[in-house]
């Protein structure tokens, strides 16, 4: 929504030629941290900051605030009581855990899987997205037209990021992944071969143009928010979080080459790609959706347990979603009981 806006205001300054053509864009920036401000002032504190400082009392208020209020049997202090449970498994198992263990047996595929499928947002050709509207306008359209088209294109890509909450509540995660960069891929192709043709071929400018807004909708129904939900499943509990920051060390690195390689493909007065670079970020696509095929596995509707467990067990990513399994094969859990939370359910239960 933010770029929406943004792109908006931009859009409604190109008919100025003053000063106030770039002041006003960055003045209207200041009013954003006063709601801010306020939003962050009056919003509940995380109960599980509160649980990690033992204040459990505060932390079911916050929780009743945070949950709504059509389930009455809801009950805050056996949601706090999982909490204070959690804190307390998480405390246990990531003592004495380092850097190193992400690459130690089965957790260095799960270290793999977290990195690439991190580094697959800015190797997909998502990089067209941020440079769209110089993009467009390199690809034969005008200034107005590549303002307007570049809006709708944020605008598509909100719709999308909405689009995905309820694709990620029917489909699974690996299916959406390798779908939406399957679909992606076709379209850089389509992209490529477009802007084969003269650059006074306005049609195929256009095209060029709805390919990439296309791309947009598929990228923020897929791939792009769907990944936050796989790099915090797939890690092991107790390394998890050192393996997003590993993943997202990587998506930073090669963020930083994209930054570097795209305006040189687009520039005329360096490669002068232009739309050809859909032929070259397509090759690069295509090598992410063979990797995510073989090497993507299925979390939705596994426990933790269970994925430790298929892990251990090696199964392929393919099969994940298929392979039976009991999460209490060959574990017993020293954390099904611990002081902390029975205290706390004892009191709860002594106050109610």
């Amino acid at each position: 929504m933010g770029q929406f806006i943004g792109i908006g205001v931009l859009r409604g300054m190109l008919s100025r030629s003053d000063e106030w053509a770039y002041r006003i864009p960055f003045a209207i920036q200041w009013i954003w941290p006063i709601p801010l401000i306020l939003g962050v002032y009056f919003a509940p504190e995380s109960p599980w900051w509160l649980v990690r400082r033992d204040r459990a009392e505060e932390a079911c208020e916050s929780v009743r605030r945070l949950t709504s209020k059509v389930d009455p049997n809801f009950n805050p202090e056996r949601s706090v009581a999982l909490m204070i449970h959690t804190n307390e498994m998480e405390k246990k198992v990531s003592e004495g855990t380092t850097y190193w263990d992400c690459f130690k047996s089965i957790d260095l595929r799960r270290t793999e899987i977290c990195c690439v499928i991190w580094a697959i947002q800015n190797l997909c050709g998502s990089a067209f997205m941020g440079y769209s509207t110089y993009f467009y306008e390199q690809a034969g359209l005008s200034v107005d037209q590549a303002f307007s088209l570049s809006l709708g294109q944020f605008g598509l890509g909100a719709v999308g990021t909405i689009v995905s909450w309820f694709l990620i509540t029917y489909f699974g995660r690996r299916t959406l992944y390798v779908t939406g960069l399957a679909v992606m891929n076709t379209l850089l192709f389509i992209t490529g071969f477009l802007a084969l043709a003269p650059s006074s071929n306005k049609g195929a400018s256009w095209g060029i143009g709805s390919m990439l807004l296309v791309f947009t909708l598929v990228y923020d129904s897929t791939v792009g928010p769907v990944l936050y939900s796989l790099v915090s499943e797939l890690p092991s509990t107790r390394l998890r979080s050192k393996t997003i920051v590993l993943a997202r060390n990587t998506y930073l690195v090669t963020g930083i080459v994209n930054g570097i390689i795209t305006p040189y493909m687009l520039n005329p007065t360096a490669w002068n790609w232009r739309g050809k670079a859909g032929f070259f970020w397509a090759g690069i696509c295509s090598l992410c959706v063979i990797w995510t095929y073989f090497r993507l596995p299925e979390p939705k509707g596994r426990t933790y347990g269970e994925l430790d467990v298929l892990f251990e067990r090696q199964i392929s990513a393919r099969k994940f979603s298929s392979t039976a399994v009991d999460p209490f094969d060959g574990h017993i859990s020293e954390f099904d009981t611990n002081k902390p939370t029975i205290e706390f359910l004892e009191k709860a239960s002594q106050a109610n």
